[in-house]
């Protein structure tokens, strides 16, 4: 793998175990309930921002293409051994 690859790769897996940011707005939207810090307003406004969870879904669903991708690619490739 060249260094693009592996690049790509370390993107992929983290965004596969981050939390999503529905999960990170609702945790942050508790938070407020409970005190309203100002700080933690703030991470709730940018968490709730419709643009950051555009990304965070559009992010989720290319790493999750190209995993089936390369599944697919592999089963042909299986497929073609036997």
């Amino acid at each position: 793998m060249d260094e693009a690859e592996v690049s790509g790769q370390v993107w992929r897996d983290e965004v596969r175990v981050r939390l999503m940011a529905e999960q990170d707005r609702d945790a942050l939207a508790r938070l407020v309930e409970v005190d309203a810090d100002p700080f933690e307003v703030e991470l709730y406004e940018r968490a709730a921002d419709p643009q950051v969870l555009s990304i965070d879904r559009a992010q989720r669903s290319r790493a999750g293409q190209y995993a089936r991708h390369v599944r697919r690619l592999r089963e042909r490739q299986q497929r073609q051994d036997s």
